[in-house]
């Protein structure tokens, strides 16, 4: 039987209380920081040697559709009645927005040390330590909008731009690909400043602070955010029937992403589970 993924505008009061409550019992039990730890190991850049599975790469959307996958079943074990919400970043686009209210992931970081005081995620409250960074505070981080240099969340014309490309991914395989859906959704950009950024990395920096870094799951809104690419994508695939995961066989010798990029039947670290087996999750989940 398939579950349903919500809108986070749509929860109930008691909704937002049980994915609360599951996320701090997952906490506790420790198993959160492995997806802490997972993130971390596996965000590598263009330029890092080796396979590159998570990010600047056509693995960027079924290996995060797995990861995620694999953190709700946690959170099912602990309560069967939660799903991870999605956050339409192109609609819900404020500080005022239902998510970061305080019976839900609490609100922006406060302006001396960006540290998030409201909320279960406080970690004044004691119960949100963070054990696996990428520094060494132990606290939450916000900085909503980016007050240095500010900048907004994506439109719905930034969002379309991506959608609009019916190509999946293209040649090099990285940030650089000037083609594809993968790429713009995932955002990375040309040009300067805060016009670099598109889309899901805009996301990222928008919200700052923790957000920034490969810990960056140690936000819960990681989890929204990445539910609501994942939901991007499967509209995406709806829309383009033919256009398939790409590159969709091994690349030729002498190429130089062979071997760096995982192609359709590739397995993706962690799990050995390859991109032509997270194609379809009709059978677990529905969106609504």
């Amino acid at each position: 039987m398939t579950y349903t993924r919500k809108n986070q505008r749509d929860l109930s009061a008691a909704e937002r209380e049980r994915f609360v409550a599951a996320v701090l019992a997952l906490k506790r039990s420790g198993r959160y920081d492995d997806y802490v730890r997972t993130h971390i190991r596996y965000y590598t850049s263009d330029g890092a040697k080796g396979l590159r599975a998570a990010h600047m790469t056509p693995s960027f959307l079924p290996w995060h559709r797995r990861f995620l996958l694999e953190f709700e079943d946690d959170l099912r074990e602990i309560d069967g009645r939660v799903t991870v919400p999605y956050w339409d970043w192109t609609k819900d686009r404020t500080a005022k927005a239902a998510l970061w209210r305080e019976d839900f992931l609490g609100g922006d970081g406060r302006g001396s040390d960006q540290q998030v005081t409201t909320g279960a995620f406080a970690h004044a409250h004691g119960d949100w330590t963070l054990t696996e960074s990428t520094d060494d505070r132990p606290y939450l981080r916000r900085a909503f909008g980016r007050p240095q240099d500010p900048m907004d969340l994506p439109t719905p014309q930034d969002l379309d731009e991506a959608a609009s490309d019916t190509t999946y991914d293209s040649s090099p395989w990285d940030s650089t690909a000037p083609r594809g859906f993968r790429n713009k959704l995932e955002g990375w950009g040309s040009g300067r400043g805060n016009a670099r950024w598109r889309n899901h990395n805009r996301v990222h920096r928008w919200v700052g602070g923790t957000m920034l870094s490969g810990a960056s799951p140690n936000d819960p809104v990681f989890w929204l955010h990445h539910a609501f690419v994942d939901l991007v994508w499967s509209r995406w695939q709806r829309a383009n029937p033919r256009s398939g995961y790409l590159p969709d066989r091994p690349l030729p010798l002498g190429n130089s992403q062979r071997g760096r990029v995982p192609t359709l039947e590739d397995p993706m670290p962690p799990w050995r589970v390859k991109p032509s087996e997270l194609l379809d999750h009709s059978g677990i989940y529905r969106y609504a």
